[in-house]
Formats: C-alpha cells, sequence, structure tokens
C-alpha cells in the first residue's frame, strides 16, 4: 500500500501516518523528518535548505526529490509506506512517477486557517530529547522545561506565527495544481481534519475502504 498525504502544517499528517503504521505495518516517510535530519548533520544541503524553510519557503525539488528516492529505495519500504507532505508540486509528482512508485490513493487533510496557526505556533520541542509539546493542547508542568528530561524547550523559527501564515500562503499556491493534476487522476480523496485524532483517522479508513482497500494485510489498493 503506498499513500500520499496532503495538506498544509499542522494539519495532523503526522499523526494519523502515525496510525496507519501501526495498522498496516508500513513506513511513514515525512519529507520534513528528512529535511531536519539532513540539516542536522550539516550536510551541504541542509543547510541550503535551512534557508528556505527559515523563512517559510518551499525547499527546492533537486534537494528533495534525491532524498525521497534514497529513502523509498530501502528495504523497509518493500511492503509500502506512506508519503507526508511529498510531493508538494505537480513537477514532483511526475518526478515521483519517474522513480517508478505506483500510488495507490491520495488523501488531502482539510482545516481552517486560524485552528492551524494556533497548533503549530503552540508547539515547543525539547532540545535534549526531542519530545514535542503544545501550549495549548499538551503543556508542561514548568513553563518551557520538558517534563521527561528536564531540557530546554524552543520554538521552531518556522513554527513561529508570521513563519506559519507565510508557509500557509506558499502551500496553497503550490499545491492548488497539484490537487487538481491527482483529482483528474481521480486519486485524491478530501478529509476532513477537524476533531480528535481518533476521528480523522477512522475518516481515513472509511475513504481507504471505499476506494477498495480490505483491512486485513498490506496489499495494494490496484490489486
Amino acid at each position: 500500500m503506498i499513500l500520499i498525504f496532503l495538506g498544509p502544517p499542522g494539519v495532523g499528517k503526522g499523526t494519523i501516518s502515525a496510525k496507519m503504521v501501526e495498522r498496516f505495518g508500513v513506513v511513514q516517510i515525512s519529507s520534513g523528518d528528512l529535511l531536519r535530519a539532513t540539516i542536522q548533520l550539516g550536510y551541504e544541503e541542509g543547510i541550503e535548505a535551512k534557508m528556505y524553510m527559515d523563512r517559510g519557503n518551499l525547499v527546492p525539488d533537486s534537494i528533495v526529490n534525491k532524498m525521497i528516492n534514497e529513502r523509498i529505495a530501502k528495504p523497509d519500504c518493500k511492503n509500502g509506506f506512506i508519503l507526508d507532505g511529498y510531493p508538494r508540486t505537480v513537477k514532483q509528482a511526475i518526478d515521483l512517477e519517474g522513480m517508478g512508485v505506483n500510488v495507490d490513493k491520495v488523501l488531502s487533510f482539510v482545516l481552517d486557517d486560524s485552528e492551524l496557526v494556533g497548533r503549530i505556533s503552540g508547539r515547543r520541542i525539547c532540545k535534549r530529547c526531542g519530545f514535542i509539546y503544545n501550549t495549548r493542547t499538551n503543556p508542561t508542568k514548568e513553563i518551557d522545561v520538558c517534563d521527561n528530561c528536564q531540557g530546554e524547550l524552543f520554538l521552531r523559527d518556522d513554527d513561529r506565527p508570521e513563519a506559519v501564515m507565510q508557509r500557509l500562503d506558499v502551500h496553497r499556491e503550490k499545491t492548488a495544481k497539484l490537487i487538481e493534476y491527482y483529482g483528474k487522476k481521480k486519486m485524491i480523496a478530501t478529509i476532513d481534519a477537524s476533531g480528535t485524532s481518533d476521528e480523522v483517522f477512522e475518516r481515513c479508513m472509511q475513504t481507504i475502504k471505499e476506494a477498495g482497500y480490505c483491512d486485513c494485510g498490506v496489499t495494494s489498493l490496484t490489486q
């Protein structure tokens, strides 16, 4: 099973991906996580990518495509995977097809901007253990101190409200044609991302089942 999750930052794609991984045993591949790992390792392309991310802009295709292609070639992807945040443009979608990837379904998650800004700007990450908190939904007992390891929490530059609004604008501009592209192929389904993660997950499951996927193991929708 190969799925693509589309949606603005903060819509909950990562949470739903994790539930899919647990249910079906597939691999979650987040372009954002891959980019941040490259940045942390200090690679040249990571330094370049950070400049774009800090401004709330999309990273060039040449950087992202290389990381995605290398990741899906690994053995743990042979039974299927979920692409979270990739592709973001029609060109990337075409590049993905050029990698030999046959996507089963594209899920497009939608949520109001005001809710998205609140979710993202409230995120705090522990510098020591990497645990993610949210000042609105999952606050720490002591302000900016991790409950688990007492490490210092920080707000990512691209999670600040002004950067979030820029990211949302860029997302809409860049993905409108992508949604149209997959729509013409009759591959896309819109998912209401409001409510609890369990509610959103059930909407996803219903959509997948309606598309012909049997929840009885990892098989392709197109088989």
